[in-house]
């Protein structure tokens, strides 16, 4: 069984939260300064891809995008509920379990997604082919104090 919580003997580098959260904000400037034009990916055989994932704030009600990785698992695209590695679950995900549609910007053009998180076999499946394409995928998880959820990102009918 694939876990996440089991030590890793060495973890690899993770840089400073304020350089992480840097990069993620030079990266939402570029996207919007380009518009749309620059920093989205398609994922391609052991290359992740990069969307832009727009939500519901919980508490707010007001819309909030964040920029995920991901791969496809057939129809549906798989990504991972971290925070830049750090310990608390990020808002996004927060925000699909309380309402768990949204949309996703993709190279393609945009779709509509419903969200779930993967248990069972079909998580284990899931992660070991994120560590396939990320191979430092365990040891960043390791600096975590809970599983990393697995999420499954099912396009909407028609959205495709």
């Amino acid at each position: 069984m694939a876990t996440d919580l089991a030590p890793s003997p060495k973890s690899p580098f993770l840089p400073p939260r304020w350089v992480i959260s840097f990069a993620w904000k030079a990266h939402r400037a570029l996207y919007r300064w380009s518009g749309g034009r620059l920093g989205l990916r398609a994922a391609e055989g052991d290359t992740y891809g990069l969307a832009q994932l727009t939500t519901t704030g919980r508490r707010s009600g007001l819309e909030r995008s964040v920029f995920i990785g991901y791969f496809h698992d057939g129809d549906d695209l798989v990504t991972m509920a971290m925070n830049g590695w750090g310990p608390a679950e990020p808002a996004w995900w927060l925000n699909l379990q309380a309402e768990p549609t949204g949309d996703l910007a993709m190279p393609g053009g945009p779709i509509t997604i419903t969200a779930r998180a993967a248990t069972g076999p079909e998580r284990d499946r899931l992660w070991q082919r994120w560590s396939e394409i990320d191979k430092g995928l365990d040891g960043y998880a390791s600096r975590r104090p809970n599983e990393t959820v697995v999420v499954i990102l099912t396009p909407q009918d028609g959205a495709a």
